[in-house]
C-alpha cells in the first residue's frame, strides 16, 4: 500500500493520521508526506525559527518512516494558499501524484475553519480522477484537532466512516507531536497533548480498540 498524506501545514499530518501512518510503515506500506505550505523570512519569519522548522520536519519524518525522496514539500506561504492560483496548485500537486504513484489519499477536512485546508482539500481533489490518476484506489479525509472541530457548517461536519486502530502506535504519535511544541499549548487548548490522547480514546471506544483515527471514506475503488 503507498500512502499519500497531504498536509496543509506541519503538524496536520500528525495531528489527522499520525498513527494511521505509523501502522501503514510498520505494516509494509510507503508513506509519502505533501507539505503544502512553508514559513519565510519574506512573510516575517526568523531564518533561526525556519531553520527551526526545517529540524521539526525532519525529525518528524524520520519518526513517520517517510524515506526523503517522498517528502514533498510544495513552500506556498503558509495562510496564503487562497492567494495562489488554483491552476498552479493543481500543477503541483499533480506532480507530486505522477511521481509517487499514491494508492490511498489522506486528505484534510473540506469542512475545517482554516482556509488552508479546505483549499488544499479542492487541489488535492482534482488529483483523483481515475482517468489521469489510475494509481488511486481510496481516498479519505481526516479530522485536525483545532480546524475541523471549529468548523460551523453543520451541512460539512466531520461525520467519521472509516476507523484505523492505533492503539500500539498512540504514544509514539504523542511523542511525536511534542516535536512541534509551538504548536501545542495547554489543555483545555485543542492542539494540546491531553486533546489529542483524549479524541484518540474516545474514537477508539467508538469501534472497540483502545485507540483510534477517525476517517471520512470519500471514494474507494475495489
Amino acid at each position: 500500500m503507498k500512502t499519500l498524506v497531504i498536509a496543509p501545514h506541519p503538524d496536520d499530518e500528525l495531528l489527522g493520521c499520525g498513527g494511521t501512518l505509523l501502522r501503514r510503515s510498520a505494516e509494509g506500506g510507503t508513506v509519502g508526506w505533501l507539505l503544502m505550505t512553508a514559513i519565510t523570512e519574506q512573510r516575517g519569519w526568523s531564518s533561526e525559527r525556519i531553520d527551526e522548522r526545517a529540524g521539526e520536519i525532519e525529525r518528524v519524518r524520520e519518526g513517520l518512516g517517510v524515506e526523503t525522496r517522498h517528502l514533498y514539500p510544495l513552500g506556498f506561504p503558509t495562510t496564503e494558499l487562497d492567494q495562489v492560483p488554483m491552476g498552479i496548485l493543481v500543477a503541483r500537486v499533480s506532480e507530486v501524484f505522477r511521481d509517487f504513484q499514491p494508492q490511498e489519499i489522506l486528505l484534510p477536512h473540506p469542512g475545517d475553519a482554516h482556509s488552508d485546508h479546505r483549499i488544499t482539500f479542492e487541489v488535492a481533489s482534482a488529483c483523483t480522477k481515475w482517468f489521469r490518476y489510475p494509481s488511486v484506489q481510496r481516498v479519505l479525509t481526516y479530522e485536525t484537532l483545532s480546524e475541523t472541530d471549529a468548523g460551523l457548517d453543520p451541512l460539512r461536519a466531520f461525520q467519521p466512516t472509516v476507523f484505523v486502530d492505533i492503539s500500539a502506535y498512540l504514544e509514539k504519535k504523542r511523542a511525536l507531536m511534542r516535536v512541534y511544541a509551538s504548536e501545542m499549548g495547554t489543555f483545555p487548548f485543542p492542539r494540546s497533548d491531553d486533546a489529542l490522547h483524549a479524541l484518540a480514546r474516545v474514537r477508539g471506544a467508538q469501534v472497540g480498540s483502545e485507540a483510534a483515527e477517525a476517517f471520512r471514506l470519500l471514494r474507494e475503488r475495489i
